[in-house]
């Protein structure tokens, strides 16, 4: 299974343009939230990606919140907050926010760290786990050399294993990844990145 994963958007016009493009090679699509900016125009955002047609399987960043992104996305698309879904096998969690909570204040979607802990807890057997926050340092370093992610999230993977990971929210680290013993965690970044799986395995 062919699957193009991104994060962080932030409703960057020329990235979607060649998401779109890349798209119609892909079995399925992941989106690791943070489509918008401040909550702002939401359905503009989406409207970006709107050629993709390939199923899209979605969680909300800290730019926009649970119930705005279910309104707004596409048919094609699946959204996934504290949730598990399966797509031709392949086993999918989602938890979106930031996680801990920001210093943002009233426009950010964060999560402190027990409440993400008690929606991972729901978190069983998964191939990809996708979080909009990296765990706790893992892919998750500022330019200022401070670490962002989240425990609650680095526990959950330690619990898991699952094979894959995939988040964004830090953007200093697009692009890196890592490994939490045998699970890869990959901070993705709006490029977009190709992952080849096999369900089965």
């Amino acid at each position: 299974m062919k699957i193009l994963a991104f994060s962080d958007l932030h409703r960057a016009a020329s990235a979607a343009r060649r998401l779109v493009a890349a798209s119609q090679e892909a079995d399925l699509v992941i989106a690791a939230g943070d489509f918008t900016n401040h909550r702002q125009d939401l359905e503009g955002a989406l409207g970006l990606i709107a050629d993709i047609a390939a199923p899209i399987v979605m969680v909300p960043g800290n730019n926009e919140s649970e119930a705005e992104l279910r309104a707004a996305a596409p048919t094609n698309a699946t959204v996934l907050h504290g949730e598990a879904y399966e797509f031709e096998g392949l086993r999918l969690f989602g938890l979106g926010y930031a996680v801990p909570v920001t210093p943002f204040k009233d426009w950010s979607c964060d999560l402190d760290e027990p409440s993400a802990a008690a929606m991972l807890a729901a978190c069983g057997d998964t191939d990809i786990l996708i979080s909009h926050s990296p765990p706790k340092g893992v892919v998750d370093v500022t330019s200022a050399g401070v670490s962002l992610g989240s425990t609650a999230v680095l526990e959950a993977i330690q619990r898991i294993a699952p094979p894959l990971v995939v988040c964004g929210h830090i953007h200093d680290c697009w692009r890196k990844e890592a490994m939490v013993g045998n699970s890869r965690v990959v901070n993705l970044g709006p490029v977009g990145m190709w992952f080849d799986i096999d369900p089965s395995n």
